[in-house]
């Protein structure tokens, strides 16, 4: 039996899906020494997936610099807490490499954030917002295209909490660790799905009233 996705997931039906969380180890990285075995490690992965995270700004003419680089493997994921460390040398390494796999959403805004802390020349990296439309897949958001892909709910509560606070808390790794783990998943299921054409694609239709 074929899976069903849709054009537009419908955003009503996302509150009452199961929660997605990722499970495995998360490491907070917060010098500069710190960085660079982290690169070594993750160089030496088949798959990346990447996002970032800035602290929110409530004020008009208020901005913030990206205050976290998130990149996750299969099993593990590592927090750059880019407010401590900077966009060190190794950082601008894994940014600039293009021999690994490295899967994002909307990293192009990512990449003007970062551009912020530190020049770099971005790598090869994957945007899913430029493979979904391929298949039929309109919508641009991770919640809704996890919902689409597995039925299950990734949370953003912990979207606008305070990415430049001193300790960041167990909800808001996990938040971070997710999101960047939940493009890995997304990628492979899409490449998965497009190669066996084991999908079928219907029409979202608003309900009436």
């Amino acid at each position: 039996m074929k899976k069903v996705l849709y054009n537009l997931f419908d955003k009503t039906k996302i509150a009452a899906l199961p929660i997605e969380k990722f499970s495995g180890r998360i490491i907070t990285i917060v010098s500069k020494g710190e960085t660079e075995k982290a690169v070594e490690y993750l160089l030496k992965q088949p798959i990346l997936g990447f996002d970032t995270e800035t602290k929110p700004a409530f004020k008009k003419g208020v901005s913030h610099k990206v205050a976290l680089l998130q990149v996750a493997t299969y099993d593990t994921c590592f927090l750059f807490r880019l407010n401590y460390t900077g966009l060190t040398p190794a950082i601008k390494k894994l940014l600039e490499d293009k021999n690994v796999k490295k899967v994002a959403l909307a990293w192009h805004d990512d990449i003007l954030s970062l551009h912020k802390r530190g020049d770099f020349n971005p790598g090869t990296f994957v945007e899913l917002q430029q493979l979904m439309p391929t298949i039929g897949i309109e919508d641009k958001s991770l919640q809704k295209l996890y919902a689409n892909f597995f039925g299950k709910k990734i949370s953003k509560r912990q979207q606008l909490s305070n990415w430049d606070a001193d300790v960041l808390n167990d909800k808001q790794k996990s938040y971070a660790a997710t999101d960047a783990w939940a493009c890995i998943k997304l990628y492979e299921e899409f490449k998965r799905l497009r190669d066996t054409n084991d999908y079928e694609l219907q029409e979202y239709i608003p309900e009436e009233g």
